[in-house]
C-alpha cells in the first residue's frame, strides 16, 4: 500500500466510521451508540472522522504524489501521538472524548499503518 492508497482506503473507512458513529447517537452514553460499549465516539469524534475522511479521499486525487508521502507521514505521527496522549496524559483531546481503550489502540494502529504506507513507493505512471 502506498500513500495514495492509504489516503483513499483510509479516507473511505474513516468517513464511514464517522457517519456510522452518528447513527444511533441519541444521548451522551455508549449505550446510545451503534458501536455500543466497545467503540463509542462522541459527536466531536464523529465530526472529526467524517471531515478528515472526506479530506483524505480528496487528497488522494488532488494532492500531488510528491506531497502525499509527507502528508501520510504526518498523519501517522499524529495518529500515534493521539493514541499515546490518550494512554498516558488525558482522555480528552481538542474536545473529543478518548476514554475508550479501543480509541487508543485504533489511533496507534492507524498511525503505524500510515507510517508504513508512507515508506512505500508510488506506482509508476503508465508510459504514453
Amino acid at each position: 500500500m502506498n500513500p495514495k492508497q492509504f489516503l483513499l482506503v483510509g479516507g473511505i473507512v474513516l468517513t464511514l466510521v464517522g457517519i456510522l458513529g452518528f447513527v444511533g447517537v441519541i444521548g451522551p452514553t455508549a449505550e446510545d451508540s451503534l458501536f455500543g460499549d466497545f467503540w463509542w465516539f462522541d459527536n466531536a469524534e464523529n465530526w472529526a472522522h467524517t471531515v478528515l475522511g472526506i479530506i483524505a479521499v480528496i487528497a488522494a486525487y488532488v494532492v500531488p504524489a510528491s506531497l502525499q508521502k509527507p502528508l501520510v507521514l504526518i498523519l501517522g505521527i499524529v495518529g500515534i501521538l493521539v493514541g499515546l496522549w490518550s494512554l498516558a496524559y488525558s482522555e480528552s483531546f481538542l474536545g473529543a472524548n478518548l476514554e475508550n481503550p479501543a480509541d487508543t489502540v485504533l489511533h496507534i494502529i492507524v498511525g503505524a499503518w500510515a507510517l508504513w504506507a508512507a515508506t512505500r513507493s508510488q506506482p509508476m505512471a503508465p508510459m504514453a
